[in-house]
């Protein structure tokens, strides 16, 4: 008997790495980067679509990058 290979999808990954959490200022997520609407829509996407959001993601990263001081900083002293 011979079996057939399972069917594979031949589309880009998801850069879901599963802490699924919106920025509050800059409304990305904290995990992927994508913003909620891009996560909303990703599964439909067509494939030059999401390349385009993955080149992206790496430039927003530091859009996320913790800033010094903040509220805690104010409160001391």
């Amino acid at each position: 008997m011979t079996t057939s290979p399972p069917w594979t999808r031949d589309e880009i990954e998801s850069p879901c790495v599963r802490i699924c959490v919106i920025h509050p200022a800059e409304k990305i997520c904290v995990g992927c980067y994508r913003t909620g609407d891009e996560i909303a829509r990703w599964s439909q996407m067509a494939p030059e679509d999401r390349r385009a959001i993955m080149s992206a993601l790496p430039g927003r990263a530091p859009r996320l990058q913790k800033r010094r001081g903040g509220r805690t900083a104010r409160h001391k002293g």
